[in-house]
């Protein structure tokens, strides 16, 4: 990212406070992590490619306190460096990891304050994506029974370099602390993915393996109709029923 418009438009929408703590995700070369460092304590980063760490380090020299992890971000136990206060998450996330980023970090939406990403655009609409849509689906409802999420404004293609071939959104999640729960967090994520794993096909025969047709009826749900006409409290009814034994 090399747009400082856009990069003060992020920290702005960020709102960092002297004492969160705040990790980025994929700093890179520091475009982004020169503008945060300064405003905390200090900066939790997790980068992937060692070569680019001391470029990174250099780079935000005498800025602030950076603490750099060497690591895949999708096998990363957030969990290693949570502090009394929950962790703010910002990253320019790469589009080819974003979706399987934002279903490992649903395991720790509770010690998570909020997250604030910066998202290929068509991922982003996914996420927020209502029932009915065609592009409503697993990663809608998953990350909607974790989170509340929010597309806070685009972001243009010109804004990197190298210019991608499609444009970004920048999207705040807050965890989600209220409202109805699954009794078993595990049975609603497979029910959730049997469901649209052939999303063609009708809830009843779907889930079939899980729930049968006679508890949806008994739920009020329709066995015929199909998982995106389905509202993530549909999701966690069906969840919360007896299981198909």
């Amino acid at each position: 990212m090399h747009d400082k418009n856009c990069i003060q438009k992020i920290v702005t929408a960020v709102a960092i406070k002297p004492h969160d703590h705040l990790v980025e995700i994929g700093p890179g070369l520091g475009a982004l992590t020169k503008e945060l460092l300064p405003l905390v304590k200090y900066l939790d980063v997790i980068e992937i490619d060692r070569d680019l760490i001391p470029q990174l380090e250099s780079a935000v020299k005498d800025l602030g306190e950076l603490r750099v992890h060497q690591a895949d971000v999708l096998q990363f136990d957030f969990a290693t460096i949570a502090q009394l206060n929950k962790m703010r998450i910002v990253g320019n996330l790469p589009y080819n990891i974003s979706t399987p980023l934002l279903f490992h970090l649903l395991k720790y939406a509770d010690i998570i304050q909020d997250c604030n990403f910066m998202l290929q655009r068509e991922v982003a609409e996914r996420i927020v994506a209502q029932p009915g849509s065609k592009i409503y689906g697993r990663l809608s409802v998953m990350v909607q029974y974790y989170y509340e999420p929010k597309i806070l404004f685009p972001v243009k293609a010109g804004s990197f370099t190298p210019k991608p071939k499609v444009d970004s959104s920048f999207i705040k999640l807050i965890p989600r602390v209220a409202g109805l729960r699954a009794h078993d967090p595990m049975r609603f994520a497979d029910i959730v993915r049997l469901a649209f794993n052939q999303r063609r096909k009708t809830i009843k025969n779907s889930v079939a393996k899980m729930v049968s047709s006679a508890m949806l009826q008994s739920l009020g749900i329709d066995p015929k109709i199909r998982a995106e006409e389905l509202a993530m409290e549909d999701f966690i009814r069906i969840s919360n029923g007896k299981s198909n034994e």
